[in-house]
């Protein structure tokens, strides 16, 4: 292949990367341009891409005229003891399932996954009799049960999965030097599937910050809802929606999980590529 083809491919391929970038990128950037424009400039045709005045209306409304940040707490109080309740569940029968040896342990992992599969809408009844009975309806807490019993499977496989990449000669020398189970697993293997946990952790907790069914069913009182069930009612008057509102919520809901996202991206890489080292 010649240098140039080889110039001319790369280029193509650049070029396809950001084209696809852009794409990606475009509903987040006309969200933030619809929410820094004035309200009179929103619904008028033609369209404008750009205001004639930037402004920061729509954001002291969402902050100081609205439960915005009531909400926010809410969903961050139910992700975070989500991704507490799974990855304390996940990683000790991820765990358990790459080191102990006992019949039938492929076929329960392989159902565990299965389960990550089934629909919500085939559970949230029988789940929501289930956290009525137990007294915990309407209650952040039945809220944070619920999500846990659909993000628990993907979050035990792909723990399995990392605690399969680890060797586990350590853990056998650790053993004849006279170790504990429990002591071996809070010293050793743990500092190493750090990755793989906060990986599993981010994941989990997205899932459990952006969900809306569970939500919008579990949860009745206005003072418990979460984000993506509560900007549904403050950016709502009687005849129609306030999408600049609309669009700084939007934002100002994306802006904590990008932050987060980047933050911890170097363990992302290595978290979620769990699997491709080892079979």
């Amino acid at each position: 292949m010649s240098y140039a083809l080889r110039n001319a491919l790369r280029a193509l391929r650049l070029l396809a990367i950001w084209v696809t970038i852009g794409l990606i990128a475009a509903p987040m950037v006309w969200a933030l341009i619809t929410s820094l424009k004035p309200a009179t400039e929103t619904l008028t045709f033609p369209v404008t891409i750009l205001p004639s005045t930037f402004t920061l209306e729509s954001y002291r409304n969402l902050f100081f005229e609205t439960v915005f940040f009531r909400l926010f707490l809410n969903s961050v109080f139910v992700a975070t003891g989500t991704t507490a309740l799974v990855l304390l569940v996940g990683t000790l029968g991820a765990y358990a399932l790459t080191r102990f040896r006992f019949r039938g342990a492929e076929l329960g992992a392989a159902a565990i996954l299965f389960t990550y599969f089934l629909p919500p809408t085939i559970i949230v009844v029988p789940l929501y009799l289930t956290i009525n009975r137990l007294g915990l309806a309407d209650t952040l807490t039945g809220l944070i049960i619920a999500y846990t019993t659909f993000a628990l499977p993907f979050a035990m496989w792909m723990l399995r999965l990392f605690f399969r990449t680890l060797p586990i000669e350590v853990e056998q020398a650790a053993r004849v030097d006279g170790a504990s189970r429990l002591g071996l697993f809070w010293e050793i293997v743990l500092p190493q599937a750090l990755p793989g946990l906060i990986a599993t952790g981010l994941f989990t907790f997205i899932i459990a910050y952006n969900e809306y069914l569970f939500a919008f069913i579990f949860i009745n009182s206005d003072a418990k809802k979460t984000l993506p069930v509560g900007i549904n009612f403050i950016v709502r008057t009687s005849y129609e929606i306030d999408w600049n509102l609309l669009m700084a919520a939007s934002i100002a809901m994306t802006v904590p999980i990008i932050a987060v996202i980047v933050s911890c991206q170097r363990y992302l890489l290595s978290g979620f590529g769990v699997g491709n080292t080892k079979g």
